[in-house]
């Protein structure tokens, strides 16, 4: 294995001699609000990462990956962001499915479906939310059935499949049956699969009853329909399930244990790329600083003030971080991770709140209707920083309960579905 810093020469080389060419206009290309940019071309790009060994780095080589050190992995993420190279199309199989199965997949699972990730073949989008379980995640209502067809060993859920590991609808002994609707589903008009968070035993409420289901979208019962903001972008979807089916070997855990593998598929979401993260922080930070002197606001001392605290919240961020990925390498991050979150969520909307003040009147001035400037993209964007992947206020109530042991917040009693 080579040192941390030969590893970092050898990434910055390659996409010096790889962003080129078909693919040097890629630079800068996709990220929050324009997922929808040169969508085809990404993923072209990302292909060729994978066939150079660059994609999953930091997954054990007996899954695909390199087995890169967590040092390794955060010099990779970090000399991505500094190259400006495009924003991730398959990020949420290879930062959040993935490891969820290395964690806890069947080896029929993981030979079935890390393969096609580590290539690129096939892209996952994340069901969680719904429209009454936003926040609350705990709170969703989309149910799934078990179907025993005839033939099945035993007629029970997780009995298995013919050992084909397909993972084909058809294919195995028992379906699960899902119904029901997902919402702001990132990227699901442009994916294969979707792990769905869904209930699996009549009559339960809250945390308990979940299971965690790999659904395949291509198949009748599975209606896609993106919606439209007032950008004209459609990066969100929702996602409704109408007796969509699944194989019982898609079932990721064990049954009604949705909740532990849905919350650590979250916990890996904030793992080593959140370093690359905030490469693209820094660069937003320092382009900031730079218009506040040249347009005069860095004269105002409360500006100057503002700016220097987004510096040391910056600093913090990284350390915090650092420090979190402890928990990464041992496995599964636990509930201090949403300490990491809250923190960058709330310092990034901010910066962006920030970078209007630079601005003065003039930011709120557009050339025509939602054609944004990059600030003006920052402000709006980094408005759903605080909401996506766990509300400030859930991962308040998580640190208070889970981390610092404080007595739960009341709830009103479960009435059940």
């Amino acid at each position: 294995m080579s040192s941390v810093e030969e590893f970092r020469a050898e990434i910055r080389g390659w996409l010096r001699a790889n962003l080129t060419g078909a693919f040097a206009g890629l630079r800068g290309r996709g990220g929050p609000g324009r997922e929808h940019e040169a969508f085809a071309e990404r993923l072209a790009w990302e292909r060729h990462m994978a066939t150079a060994g660059w994609t999953c780095v930091g997954w054990p080589a007996e899954y695909g990956g390199r087995g890169a050190t967590l040092e390794q992995q955060v010099a990779f993420h970090e000399e991505y962001a500094l190259a400006d190279a495009p924003a991730r199309v398959g990020h949420i199989g290879e930062q959040l499915l993935g490891p969820t199965l290395i964690a806890f997949g069947t080896p029929e699972q993981r030979a079935r479906f890390l393969p096609r990730i580590v290539a690129v073949d096939e892209l996952w989008c994340q069901g969680y939310s719904e429209p009454d379980a936003g926040s609350d995640l705990a709170n969703i209502r989309t149910r799934a059935e078990w179907d025993g067809a005839p033939g099945s060993a035993a007629g029970e859920p997780g009995s298995g499949t013919d050992g084909s590991g397909r993972g084909e609808p058809g294919s195995g002994a028992g379906q699960w049956v899902v119904t029901g609707q997902k919402i702001w589903t990132s990227l699901a008009h442009e994916s294969d699969w979707c792990f769905v968070l869904a209930r699996t035993e009549a009559g339960s409420a809250r945390h308990r009853g979940l299971s965690y289901l790999l659904v395949p979208l291509d198949q009748p019962g599975v209606e896609i329909r993106p919606i439209t903001q007032l950008t004209g972008t459609s990066e969100f979807n929702e996602v409704f399930f109408d007796g969509a089916r699944t194989d019982a070997a898609h079932l990721v855990g064990a049954l009604g244990d949705g909740w532990k593998v849905a919350m650590a598929t979250l916990g890996f979401e904030r793992g080593v790329s959140t370093l690359g993260q905030q490469v693209g922080f820094r660069r937003e930070l320092e382009a900031l600083i730079d218009l506040a002197r040249r347009n005069g606001a860095a004269d105002d001392p409360l500006i100057r003030d503002r700016i220097a605290q987004a510096w040391i919240g910056l600093e913090t961020i990284r350390f915090n971080a650092l420090r979190m990925l402890d928990a990464v390498a041992a496995g599964a991050p636990g509930p201090e991770a949403s300490i990491g979150k809250i923190f960058w969520a709330t310092w990034h909307r901010q910066l962006g709140e920030l970078a209007m003040d630079v601005l003065g009147a003039g930011g709120m001035l557009a050339d025509a209707p939602y054609d944004l400037d990059d600030w003006q993209r920052l402000f709006l964007f980094s408005r759903a920083d605080t909401l996506y992947a766990g509300s400030n206020e859930i991962q308040r109530n998580i640190i208070a309960e889970r981390v610092l042991g404080l007595p739960r917040e009341a709830r009103p009693a479960a009435s059940g579905n």
